[in-house]
């Protein structure tokens, strides 16, 4: 099954986030399908890009969100 969820970029007390739609069997850092958005928890006011036509062809094919991802997108 596909998942969209966050994968962790950046240095070591300063996280930066790409959302991903990934096989959920692979780890979280691993090798994605596709980078659909970032979230960047560090600035302020956090920053969240996500490209809205490819997050909706994913969940119309079946993919599901994560709880976190579902949190920060408001869906």
């Amino acid at each position: 099954m596909t998942t969209i969820r966050l994968t962790r970029m950046g240095r070591k007390k300063m996280p930066f986030y790409r959302i991903v739609v990934t096989d959920s069997r692979k780890r979280r850092d691993s090798g994605w399908i596709e980078s659909i958005g970032y979230y960047n928890p560090i600035v302020e006011p956090k920053e969240l890009k996500v490209d809205d036509t490819r997050l909706d062809y994913w969940l119309s094919v079946g993919a599901q969100m994560s709880s976190r991802v579902k949190k920060i997108t408001g869906r």
